[in-house]
């Protein structure tokens, strides 16, 4: 993932806890206000990526013995992706997709994860950052 998918993360970490750190500190509106136009096609890019990397998450699984940091780091940066992903850009995908089944599947999952939102967004701050700092340190 490396330093563009830790700062894409923390990103998306921001927007999914944006409630959560307004309430925090006021003064992040602002900032915050700015990348917020994006979040739906950042979220959609993120829920493809997501997958993706969660797809050779699976097929890496002969890494945990050689990588064990790295490969949970990049499991649950891909899952995270997929999921803050998904929540944020849950109305753009709905423009591309005409399958009344998989918008309904996609509504449901939402309906899922919503709760969870700012936690999940949380959790993307942090790791995040932690993959930008194990690129430096180069575990």
């Amino acid at each position: 993932m490396g330093i563009v998918g830790g700062v894409w993360l923390f990103l998306l970490g921001v927007l999914g806890a944006a409630n959560l750190i307004i309430a925090r500190k006021p003064e992040a509106k602002e900032l915050i206000d700015k990348i917020a136009p994006y979040q739906g096609w950042m979220g959609f890019g993120s829920m493809w990526w997501g997958l993706w990397g969660i797809v050779w998450f699976v097929l890496g699984l002969g890494n945990l013995k050689h990588w064990p940091v790295f490969w949970i780091t990049f499991g649950a940066a891909s899952t995270l992706h997929f999921l803050l992903g998904t929540l944020l850009g849950v109305g753009t995908f709905k423009t591309f997709v005409k399958q009344e089944q998989a918008v309904q599947k996609v509504d449901q999952l939402v309906l899922k994860l919503a709760p969870m939102q700012g936690t999940l967004g949380l959790i993307g701050i942090v790791t995040g950052i932690w993959l930008v700092i194990a690129n430096f340190i180069r575990i």
